[in-house]
């Protein structure tokens, strides 16, 4: 069983640190420091993120995102054909990103997170995932005002996005993580997706996985958990008719069990988050099993999100005992 993060964490500090980062964006968009000045405070923090973490128990790291403005703009911004548009409400939480806006054709120009990543790579200290927008995600969230079908749009960020992991799988990265969440609110959508899931994975010898999140996946299974991917991140917090649908995974695959509110300052219970994990891994083997919080913890306090990933790790450790 492994105990992981699903992407992002909280880039201000907890109470009474500084908010260096905040700062120095700050000070680089006032034209008062550099680049580079920028992107060794941007490292500092990671490696307090990744730190964190391992502090916390988890097992598998993320490196938070920490230098990316959100998951829509990272990727944008260094595909041709997008040019990015004001700030606009991300579903129904209370964070905003700069909307891409698709003008032409879509390709990759070259690796967008590998220096990222490698950097974390080197500074974790327990193994690291890169996380990867996924393609329908990123269509959904766009503008398209340069293509005439919103299919054609998805297939060509799709072989995109593929060559980005492709990239980052010469990394020797352990697993890459893909985040699909659109795809629970366009559900009538599924075979598009299905096909864009084939090309995005296409020649991936990596471990995959594929999250979702704000929902469950009633209506999609079994033909979900059918997708070229190594393992499914579910929402049980906000998903939670996905728990009756496990019993659908195949033989072989595994499950992301989203089981702490990433958005809630709320506590769980963790005698509640034992019998949960101890209730599943009777379906789909605990080897077989992350656990992990229901989205990214970019919603909470810094402190709440580490208190919550100590509980989350602590239930782990708990139900491998009596498992």
């Amino acid at each position: 069983m492994i105990a992981t993060a699903v992407g992002n964490y909280p880039k201000t500090p907890a109470p009474p640190g500084e908010p260096k980062l905040r700062r120095a964006i700050a000070k680089f968009e006032r034209g008062e420091i550099d680049r580079g000045e920028l992107e060794r405070v941007e490292g500092e923090v990671t490696k307090d993120v990744l730190a964190e973490q391992v502090k916390a128990g988890l097992d598998l790291l993320t490196d938070g995102q920490i230098r990316w403005e959100d998951g829509q703009t990272y990727f944008a911004r260094k595909l041709s054909g997008f040019s990015i548009d004001g700030l606009i409400r991300y579903f129904d939480t209370n964070t905003y990103y700069r909307q891409p806006v698709v003008k032409g054709k879509v390709k990759w120009k070259g690796p967008i997170g590998l220096k990222d990543y490698r950097f974390a790579q080197k500074e974790g200290e327990r193994p690291v995932k890169p996380v990867i927008t996924g393609p329908y995600t990123l269509a959904r969230l766009s503008q398209n005002r340069g293509y005439h079908s919103f299919e054609e749009l998805v297939m060509d960020l799709a072989s995109a996005l593929n060559q980005e992991a492709l990239s980052l799988q010469e990394a020797d990265s352990p697993w890459i993580q893909f985040d699909e969440p659109a795809i629970l609110k366009h559900k009538e959508d599924f075979p598009l997706f299905e096909r864009a899931m084939e090309i995005l994975t296409s020649g991936l010898r990596v471990k995959t996985s594929l999250y979702t999140w704000f929902g469950d996946i009633e209506g999609l299974s079994p033909r979900f958990f059918q997708l070229p991917f190594d393992l499914f991140g579910l929402d049980l917090v906000r998903g939670q008719r996905s728990l009756k649908l496990i019993d659908e995974v195949p033989k072989g695959k595994g499950l992301g069990l989203g089981i702490v509110d990433a958005r809630n300052t709320k506590l769980e219970s963790e005698r509640e988050l034992v019998e949960l994990i101890k209730r599943v891994s009777q379906i789909v083997p605990p080897e077989r099993l992350h656990i992990n919080p229901s989205c990214g913890l970019e919603y909470l306090p810094r402190e709440r999100t580490y208190q919550k990933l100590v509980l989350m790790a602590q239930a782990v450790r708990q139900a491998e005992e009596v498992i």
